[in-house]
């Protein structure tokens, strides 16, 4: 059972990064439940959530304690890294946070400069897809292409095939980078 948190400010993309990684999930038959959180302020208030997936059953959606947390922005990078057990990984914008000073040295760090490399690919819009390929990396489960498969499987029933090219391009960013 893999369990994974995604945080940052809303309009960053975290609740909808959360959400594809929980229907790649589905699309490659695992078990998944998505709890979102988010304060009354969508846009710029912080927003997360958790993701648990596995080849078992998932008994308790809540936050329990993190394999990884994606960390779109300084607040959230503070407020949740403590809650990544030893031996975890930590996934960091690093176009907005400074992770000197982060105090742990049980953890891997994974930065990524997403807003750059989404700018860098045309793409301004789909930070939060890079930072999902770079979580299903991380994670280890799923192969890139089915990962791919199932998150534009989820995009063509929300009527959004036209972004399939974007989107597959920047997960592969995402997947693909080498810090």
């Amino acid at each position: 059972m893999k369990e994974i948190i995604f945080a940052g400010a809303g309009g960053q993309g975290v609740l909808t990064s959360g959400l594809i990684l929980s229907e790649i999930a589905i699309h490659n038959k695992l078990n998944t439940t998505w709890v979102p959180e988010y304060g009354s302020a969508m846009r710029g208030g912080d927003a997360n959530c958790t993701v648990k997936f596995g080849k078992e059953r998932v008994y308790n959606p809540g936050r329990e304690e993190a394999d990884i947390l994606l960390a779109m922005n300084q607040s959230s990078f503070d407020k949740f890294l403590s809650m990544v057990k030893a031996g975890g990984a930590v996934i960091v914008n690093t176009d907005m946070v400074d992770m000197s000073g982060a105090g742990r040295s049980d953890v891997t760090f994974i930065p990524i400069p997403c807003l750059s490399l989404a700018n860098e690919i045309g793409n301004p819009r789909g930070a939060n897809i890079i930072m999902t390929g770079a979580i299903v990396k991380a994670c280890g489960d799923i192969p890139k292409q089915d990962a791919i498969d199932g998150m534009n499987a989820m995009f063509r029933r929300k009527g959004k095939e036209k972004f399939e090219a974007s989107n597959t391009k920047a997960f592969e960013v995402g997947f693909d980078y080498e810090a």
